[in-house]
């Protein structure tokens, strides 16, 4: 492995970090598109955040990136 355990860790939570937030805003209606309001909610409250589904999407998107900077670091660099 061309870095260490503990950089590749932390190489990987921060790239998972940043595609999840890339990955947060995908698909959410807010309650205010979708019409249904909830009372004492903020109308851009999301109606069904998918949190699951986004966590498996961010994860297999930063594996992949991961693995993309690992080759660059090992065959690029």
């Amino acid at each position: 492995m061309p870095v260490s355990v503990p950089l590749a860790i932390a190489l990987f939570l921060t790239i998972w970090f940043v595609v999840l937030f890339a990955v947060l805003p995908f698909g959410v209606r807010s309650q205010h598109e979708s019409g249904d309001f909830l009372t004492g909610t903020d109308p851009g409250a999301p109606v069904a955040p998918r949190i699951l589904n986004k966590i498996l999407w961010t994860t297999a998107i930063a594996i992949v990136v991961f693995g993309l900077v690992i080759f660059a670091v090992s065959y690029l660099g």
